[in-house]
């Protein structure tokens, strides 16, 4: 119980202030015109004023808070390497059994992970947060617990009290870490693009470790190439792109004996491959109503580099016209189709026949082209069903279908397969048109030898024919009557799709593969996408970054194409395969932000504990003890650290006791002023 005295005056307190200043002047008055009662009336004006002042006694009954003393342990990953954990668990044990031994104090433990994505360690944010449930009087003191590698030490808040860190890890630590210190996003097929490494090693490196050191290079999960690199310098490394879509390339570095972790020996570095431009060759055998089709689908394709010519004269024609007044130029059938052929992605034959312009060995060379890798596209017309057809050439070594010699020419309807259906190249034309589409006329009658029928016209014959020779792909399109579609006849269809999915097919663009495993992540959810003719129920078998192996049941969401998604549990490079295709993908930075630095130092909490008075200490040495100490005073030294006592308290019950009743002071002020008067006249 503690008591006060307090005032509650009548008037305010500038008022009486003019009040007491009045009397005293009265008083010394009085006392300089040698008036026997100044004394009475001095003690009538302290009586009046005191009435006026109101006094009274506060009483207050108080209850003892203890104080708290906040401990925030860091287990981020860095934490959990080595010997560390069985360090954090020993020191917290330490710590309760020492604040357990004061008296009239509490702790509070506060555990702290990663943070998101790959924002490191937020140990500052973390106390923060612990601060903001602890009244700032009852605070006696912050211990952390971490390694001291932390990311957010510009977010330290202004404490109270002292705060120390004890640091795990051990005097002899060392490690040997991969940074990736430049690596593009995107590359350009078939151009050179350098990335920027380096391995470095930190802490207590043993003598004898040498100055080199291996390094294996992994393309998309494939067998590593192993190199002898220089250590603590910077590597340039040039690296050229094969394919398009996503490059994952895996660096990984010897692990030596006595490393910390061999967590940060490893990055990983994810490339979108993109073409820079797309070559096309497209050769119309004669002027016709879809030629312009074809010429509009890829001139509006700012990626498309096209090259058109239409044979408008064959050396057959003969009109009397001289060549010399011809505003025709000759068709460069040897630089084409020798000398350059290997520059283009695609080549359309569009209604083309043979009249002499292409000799055998320039077809010939076509057909080497496409078993090495090429691309060819017929849109075949009536022309395709003669004696004079391109299929008797060597072409007909790649090409997936016979024609009969028969030209149907009555309506149809173009139909999707079920194998279409699955086919990304036609798969979902009928939601793109919105419903049915308009009829053609005209079907070249093929007897399929190979590849994947995906549409078909008049009694399921076969109209759209894609197969895969050699390295290369072929596309026979069995009627030249698209261009209706084109022009909205019968309400038209989805032929610029239609069109530019089978482009885009012949040119391998990865989105439109017909067998393909892809996986795609945000955050630490991998969306797994199977895409396969097959109707067979999938599973894929990931393997995580730790070795470990689980398999992820996919369902079919639409014809052809399978799903799941998988929440990884931490990050790195997660392999899938499904028995016959394989890809990888990488959760989380190519380089952990965690395991940037794995020493332990003090180093970046030197200033706020300095601040406060407070130590960093080393938990290898000895757990230290826990004192108190005298707010102001240095708070730690060798093996011990100190928190200030807060005496907090709180208040329980308030009594308020008059000390003079206003109205008994008046009373006493009256008497004594009828005293100085009865004084005065007696004199």
């Amino acid at each position: 119980m503690t008591g006060s005295v307090i005032f509650d005056p009548l008037l305010p307190w500038p008022v009486l202030w003019a009040v007491l200043a009045l009397a005293l002047a009265m008083t010394g008055f009085a006392v300089w015109r040698g008036l026997a009662g100044w004394w009475l009336r001095g003690l009538a004006a302290a009586a009046a004023l005191l009435a006026i002042a109101n006094p009274s006694l506060q009483t207050e009954e108080r209850t003892p808070l203890s104080d708290i003393v906040v401990l925030v342990v860091d287990e981020s990953a860095s934490q959990r390497i080595a010997d560390r954990p069985d360090q954090t668990e020993a020191a917290i044990a330490h710590v309760q059994a020492e604040v357990e031994a004061l008296d009239n104090t509490e702790l509070r433990i506060l555990r702290l992970g990663d943070g998101d994505g790959n924002e490191g360690t937020l140990l500052m944010t973390a106390l923060t947060e612990a601060l903001a449930e602890v009244p700032r009087a009852r605070l006696a003191g912050a211990i952390l617990l971490t390694d001291g590698q932390l990311h957010d030490i510009d977010r330290a808040p202004a404490l109270p009290a002292p705060l120390h860190a004890l640091l795990t890890g051990q005097e002899d630590d060392w490690d040997r870490r991969l940074v990736v210190k430049n690596a593009p996003a995107f590359a350009i097929l078939g151009e050179e693009v350098t990335l920027t490494l380096r391995i470095e090693d930190q802490g207590a490196v043993p003598a004898g470790l040498g100055e080199n050191t291996r390094i294996s290079i992994a393309i998309d999960g494939a067998e590593p190439q192993t190199y002898t690199v220089p250590l603590n310098r910077d590597l340039e490394l040039p690296v050229v792109l094969d394919h398009g879509g996503r490059n994952v390339i895996q660096f990984s570095v010897a692990t030596e004996a006595g490393e910390l972790t061999d967590r940060n020996n490893a990055a990983v570095v994810q490339i979108n491959g993109v073409r820079d431009r797309l070559r096309v060759l497209l050769v119309s055998g004669k002027p016709h109503p879809g030629e312009r089709t074809w010429r509009n689908l890829l001139k509006a394709d700012s990626s498309v580099d096209l090259v058109h010519f239409t044979i408008l004269r064959p050396p057959d024609k003969h009109d009397g016209v001289p060549v010399t007044e011809l505003s025709l130029i000759a068709f460069p059938t040897r630089e084409l189709f020798l000398d350059k052929i290997d520059e283009f992605d695609l080549i359309i034959f569009d209604r083309y026949k043979r009249r002499g312009i292409l000799p055998m060995l320039y077809l010939d060379n076509v057909r080497d082209y496409v078993e090495k890798g090429g691309a060819v596209l017929i849109a075949a017309g009536p022309d395709f069903a003669s004696a004079d057809s391109i299929y008797h050439s060597p072409l007909s070594d790649v090409l997936p279908a016979t024609p009969t010699a028969r030209v149907i020419e009555e309506g149809y309807l173009p139909e999707v397969t079920d194998l279409g259906a699955r086919h990304p190249v036609t798969a979902g034309l009928k939601a793109e048109a919105g419903g049915d589409w308009g009829r053609w006329f005209r079907l070249i009658d093929l007897k399929t030898t190979g590849g994947q029928v995906v549409m078909s016209g008049v009694d399921d014959r076969p109209l759209l024919v894609l197969d895969r020779p050699g390295e290369g792909r072929v596309a026979l399109l069995a009627s030249d009557h698209a261009w209706l579609w084109n022009r909205g006849f019968e309400g038209g269809g989805p032929q610029l799709e239609l069109l530019r999915r089978l482009a885009h097919w012949m040119m391998k663009e990865p989105d439109l593969e017909e067998e393909a495993l892809r996986a795609e992540a945000e955050g630490q959810t991998v969306t797994i996408l199977r895409r396969s003719l097959s109707e067979e129920a999938r599973q894929v078998e990931i393997t995580r970054p730790d070795g470990e192996t689980v398999t992820v049941d996919l369902a079919e969401v639409a014809p052809g194409r399978f799903a799941a998604t998988y929440d990884g549990p931490e990050i790195g490079l997660y392999r899938l395969s499904d028995g016959e295709l394989e890809t990888v993908i990488a959760l989380g930075p190519a380089a952990p932000r965690e395991f940037e630095e794995t020493i332990a130092s003090g180093t970046k909490l030197e200033q706020p504990v300095a601040a406060t008075r407070g130590g960093i200490l080393p938990v290898y040495q000895r757990l230290p003890d826990i004192r108190r100490v005298r707010e102001g005073r240095l708070a730690a030294g060798r093996g011990w650290v100190g928190i200030t006592p807060r005496d907090a308290y709180m208040t329980a019950d308030v009594t308020v006791t008059p000390l003079a009743p206003a109205w008994l002071m008046l009373l006493i002020a009256a008497f004594l002023s009828v005293g100085a008067w009865l004084r005065e006249g007696q004199r």
